[in-house]
């Protein structure tokens, strides 16, 4: 487990539902603040639009049970039947060497980084409601409506399970992208000053 002290950098954890638009809200702090952005390991197959490596680390069933036992994931879930877990040490590393690391994950993941890294700073995105939220999940069209209402399901129960967690530092609504981004930037930059006295 790392040592928080002054030369660590800060981790931010950025969660949301499916749809709420927190990958563009992830990679917009990490252009304007200049992160680092923690790439996952998962057991979901790789698509056409995936980078091995960008995206995430794409592995078997068997090598991310031989990691998640040999303590080298800082937090793991299992979501819609496939394994998705942060590797540890390039977190570690990059907050001694002082950079901002984001890290996309869900509520889960988000309560197991906290228990080991209590300093990190957690922002949940919120839809502006939740009409919008399965309108955004059939507009992606990447679904048939039958797994559009599990994701909508399992989107409500996060919402409410996120409010519930004390986890979170901080809520964003994501109403209007370009303000969200705005938002999402401005608080991560307020805490970054407060961290490093100023």
């Amino acid at each position: 487990m790392i040592e928080e002290n002054k030369s660590v950098g800060l981790l931010l954890v950025i969660s949301g539902p499916s749809g709420v638009g927190k990958t563009t809200i992830t990679r917009s702090v990490e252009r304007e603040l200049g992160g680092v952005f923690s790439v996952s390991m998962t057991t979901r197959p790789k698509t056409a639009a995936d980078t091995e490596g960008k995206d995430y680390y794409f592995v078997d069933l068997q090598r991310f049970d031989k990691a998640r036992e040999a303590g080298e994931l800082l937090e793991w879930a299992q979501v819609f039947g496939h394994c998705y877990g942060t590797p540890r040490q390039q977190v570690q590393q990059s907050l001694a060497a002082g950079k901002l690391v984001l890290l996309e994950i869900d509520v889960e993941g988000a309560v197991q980084v906290k228990k080991c890294m209590p300093q990190s700073y957690a922002i949940f995105v919120l839809p502006p409601s939740e009409e919008s939220l399965l309108q955004r999940l059939r507009g992606r069209k990447r679904e048939d409506e039958e797994m559009i209402q599990h994701r909508f399901h399992k989107a409500k129960q996060e919402i409410v399970r996120a409010r519930h967690s004390g986890v979170y530092n901080t809520f964003i609504v994501n109403d209007d992208l370009e303000t969200a981004v705005h938002e999402a930037v401005e608080r991560v930059r307020t805490e970054l000053a407060s961290r490093c006295g100023g």
